[in-house]
């Protein structure tokens, strides 16, 4: 060996996995934007039209860093002292501003490499809490085999017979799919009919992507070739990302199927480019310390520079992505605004649910009054016993909520195309045309129970998911009937978060613990 040399170190089976990790994430976002290029169409490039940049006008400044807690003892304080006293004060504050900086959000745009999550293995054993949830029947069936059979019109009996047969993943078990490693607030199907790609959102900003299409352990033992040892059991590839600083509350794709929203308690929206992998913060209070928790989003498809939001403190905004100033916020209520949804037909109609136990229904056609109290004109509403949890819009006219008074109420508009600027809908039009009886009682530990439609039913059919307590996912009709409860062996948790694939019958359901079930 040459003098002054030193032979290169062999590397660690440790960083030999986390480069390996990181080129599997690389791979599968490759593969996401090789598959969105498929699918969907180029747009015509257009010209770059003139932005406007939002600009602090005081720049922030960074503080610096103070000393840790230390001992007051080996310091030579007194206990009782005003200088131990001063010294156990300073400690405090300083606590309690590192955590309010723990919350704020990461302010601009991040590249793959800055929301990646390394040196995380997210252990499907990790211990997470589910809970113990009030009158849960855990696999404790409300639908079964007998209601299918015994069901006399023809037609529904069919489409009963259909969402019932379908059956659970069989690549990988639920306990093994851990999309994030926080309990999931939000799920997303990219809209791709041939591909079945799961996004989910946990409650500390981590965005996971599960390609469904993979192949299981048992078809990668098989190409092993190793007779002799037995093989390991391979865990299923998850693209790992860290996209917020708090819960993803909300996911949307857009038309185009290239690009993903995401709304987040920590008051920003951001545009995840699929090709790129890189997310673009498409809107944010102009202030750092504003806080305005988003608790959904909505984009309509006829002009998707629009955005749509509500807040957990009662207010709803609209911003136009192209002017970052061009933001106009709405306080409909004093309490928080758990979810809303613009109709998929006539997005100028919005269905909003609200902890003051209200759905209401606003027209965004005509916004009425002056300063704070410039509002949508409010159309109409229906007061539930207790809290609303969502309000949900299908292409169809019906409204489905989930209400902390175990009821699924669906509303019925089926003329709302037709209704004209100042319509009015009086108390017998906004009753609900169904009451389906459903324990939503989560508790602290599950999320929030909220009725999805599939916005775009291949075969026609108005449905909905919604999770079930028994650890289920319930499927329901536009006109109240169950159409299946699905479930299967290995799910331990509830799958509170529960989604529908935009066009085929694929469903998805999320866990407390991060874990991923899905039917298809």
């Amino acid at each position: 060996m040459a003098p002054g040399k030193k032979e290169k170190a062999e590397m660690s089976a440790f960083e030999r996995k986390r480069l390996e990790n990181i080129a599997a994430n690389q791979a599968i976002l490759k593969d996401l934007s090789t598959s969105a290029e498929k699918i969907m169409p180029k747009p015509v490039a257009k010209p770059k039209a003139a932005t406007t940049t939002r600009k602090r006008t005081t720049p922030a400044k960074r503080e610096e860093p103070r000393p840790t807690r230390t001992s007051s003892r080996i310091a030579g304080f007194e206990a009782d002292s005003e200088t131990a006293k001063r010294k156990a004060e300073v400690e405090y504050e300083f606590a309690k501003e590192q955590a309010k900086a723990k919350k704020l959000r990461v302010s601009g745009d991040l590249n793959y490499n800055d929301m990646v999550v390394e040196g995380k293995k997210w252990n499907k054993d990790d211990n997470f809490l589910s809970g113990i949830m009030r009158g849960a029947q855990p696999n404790v069936r409300t639908f079964t085999e007998d209601d299918i059979q015994e069901t006399t019109d023809e037609g529904l009996k069919a489409l009963r017979e259909k969402m019932s047969g379908l059956q659970l993943y069989e690549g990988y078990e639920p306990n093994q799919i851990k999309i994030t490693p926080e309990r999931i607030y939000s799920l997303g199907f990219h809209p791709s009919p041939g591909k079945p790609l799961i996004f989910a959102g946990d409650k500390i900003g981590n965005m996971g992507i599960f390609d469904a299409s993979q192949a299981g352990p048992e078809v990668k033992a098989e190409d092993n070739g190793d007779d002799e040892e037995e093989p390991d059991t391979p865990e299923p590839a998850i693209t790992a990302l860290k996209l917020h600083s708090r819960t993803i509350s909300s996911f949307v794709f857009p038309a185009d199927g290239n690009h993903l929203y995401s709304g987040s308690y920590d008051s920003s929206v951001r545009k995840f480019d699929l090709q790129k992998g890189v997310a673009v913060e498409v809107f944010a209070p102009a202030s750092l310390d504003e806080d305005l928790p988003i608790s959904s989003i909505a984009i309509p498809p006829t002009d998707q520079n629009l955005l749509y939001f509500s807040t957990l403190e009662g207010s709803f905004g609209r911003h136009d992505m192209r002017t970052p100033s061009d933001t106009e916020v709405w306080q409909l209520t004093e309490k928080k605004i758990g979810g809303f949804s613009l109709h998929p037909l006539h997005p100028h109609l919005v269905a909003t649910a609200s902890l003051d136990r209200m759905l209401k229904i606003w027209d965004l056609r005509s916004i009425k009054g002056k300063g704070d109290a410039r509002i949508p004109a409010l159309m109409g509403e229906h007061e539930s016993r207790l809290s609303v949890s969502h309000a949900s819009w299908s292409a169809g006219g019906h409204v489905a909520t989930a209400s902390y008074d175990d009821t699924i109420k669906i509303h019925s508009f089926p003329s709302a195309g037709s209704f004209k600027v100042g319509h009015d809908l009086d108390s017998d039009a906004m009753e609900p045309t169904s009451i389906i009886k459903h324990n939503n009682q989560t508790g602290r530990w599950v999320t929030i129970l909220k009725p999805q439609w599939q916005e775009r039913p291949s075969d026609g059919i108005q449905k909905f998911v919604i999770g079930n307590m028994n650890r289920f996912v319930d499927v329901f009709s536009s006109d109240g009937e169950q159409l299946a409860q699905l479930s299967g062996e290995g799910i331990t948790a509830v799958p509170a978060v529960a989604q529908f694939h935009p066009t085929q019958d694929w469903v998805a359901g999320g866990t407390a613990s991060g874990k991923l079930c899905l039917w298809m």
